[in-house]
């Protein structure tokens, strides 16, 4: 199946690579280098499959990281893609978000058990029976912004207008719920649009000074920030999207056509900014600062013990019935495979989806960036293979 950049593309890409079967013997077992060659074999064979650009890096705690990259032949007349370039971290941004509602807990200026209307009265339909544990676990029963067909000009960047997150929650009053508050689990991107609004009215600060202050400066993070439009700050991958005329056939129409320069076959979306994404995906960074990331926050640098159990403390995606594969924390995915408990997030914005990944001590950490958010079915199989064997050489 495809994977696009539409309002499910990052549930999709959760659901058909990350809960796609996590064999022990997805990674050899046997040494780096026989990892490293597996990886990049995988790599390879997802820019086979029509993916214009991959990354991966590992770190397993022991020396220099695996970092690996692999591009198409047609896309070096733009960039040469490097380990170490920026890319649009997407969803992964929520892991960082509930880091900043956490230290907030921490110093006693937020609870997880606020009601949303003590924060943002009349803004949110159900604010008062929505705490903010609700929208950091999804399970606030609130609709996704995405799915709105209001929206998809933004998401394409076609809309040059800068949607508001008051402006968004009003969109999404319009819908009604998905169900009732904390009685099931959902994924939705407005939650942490909610958020977002929820950190600014509580700091009075920007998201995008919170990001640097409290989270990039401190870890000395120097490719990682919250962006505000579509300036980098240093060398950065590019991505793609298919153009309308090669876009797969079961692509809805309006998420068919993207804004920016046309080459084979595809449209380099780089220089787009989804003017409707803020707190829910607008993070840049590399998988060498979110390895960085990653480490301070499972050691406890950035949490108090508390605050980490609370973002540890997990729903089921699937229901009650769920076997608890994958659960969701506070703004982060636990995943139980064969080779050992994985803590993780996917992110997908048009051109760029993101899988990051980490072990409970923070100290063995993974990471794969694809210039695309388009996969074909093959694509989509190769991209699984590469995320089992990812969670697999953390435990190499």
């Amino acid at each position: 199946m495809p994977l696009t950049a539409t309002p499910s593309s990052a549930n999709a890409l959760r659901e058909g690579a990350a809960a796609g079967p996590r064999s022990p013997s997805a990674a050899p077992q046997d040494g780096t280098a026989d990892t490293r060659a597996h990886l990049r074999d995988l790599a390879r064979k997802l820019v086979d499959a029509g993916v214009p650009g991959v990354i991966v890096r590992v770190g397993d705690g022991h020396g220099r990281p695996i970092e690996i990259s692999e591009q198409a032949a047609w896309t070096k007349k733009d960039h040469r893609l490097r380990a170490d370039d920026e890319v649009r971290e997407a969803s992964n941004t929520k892991t960082v978000m509930a880091t900043l509602v956490l230290q907030l807990v921490a110093e006693h200026r937020l609870a997880l058990t606020d009601p949303v209307d003590k924060w943002l009265p009349g803004q949110v339909r159900d604010g008062r029976a929505i705490t903010l544990r609700m929208l950091l676990n999804h399970t606030s029963g609130l609709y996704d912004y995405t799915e709105d067909p209001a929206l998809a000009p933004a998401l394409t960047g076609r809309d040059p207008h800068v949607w508001t997150s008051t402006e968004i929650l009003r969109l999404v009053r319009r819908h009604p719920a998905q169900f009732e508050p904390g009685t099931e689990w959902s994924y939705s991107n407005t939650n942490y649009i909610a958020i977002g609004a929820v950190l600014q009215k509580a700091t009075g600060k920007s998201l995008a000074s919170l990001v640097r202050d409290r989270i990039a400066k401190p870890l000395e993070l120097r490719h990682t920030f919250y962006a505000t439009g579509t300036a980098w700050h240093d060398r950065h991958a590019h991505g793609y999207e298919p153009d309308a005329a090669h876009m797969p056939p079961d692509v809805p129409e309006k998420f068919r056509t993207y804004a920016g320069p046309q080459h084979d076959d595809h449209v380099d979306v780089t220089g787009d900014y989804v003017t409707a994404s803020g707190a829910d995906a607008a993070i840049v960074s590399t998988g060498g600062d979110w390895s960085r990331f990653y480490g301070a926050l499972m050691s406890g640098r950035l949490l108090p013990a508390a605050q980490l159990a609370e973002m540890r403390s997990t729903v089921p995606e699937g229901g009650p019935e769920d076997p608890d594969e994958l659960s969701y924390g506070l703004g982060i995915e636990r995943a139980k495979t064969d080779c050992g408990t994985v803590w993780d997030h996917v992110g997908v914005v048009p051109g760029y989806a993101t899988y990051n990944v980490t072990d409970s001590t923070g100290r063995r950490t993974a990471s794969f960036f694809f210039a695309t958010s388009t996969l074909s079915k093959q694509g989509h199989q190769a991209g699984a293979a590469l995320m089992d064997a990812l969670n697999c050489a953390l435990f190499d």
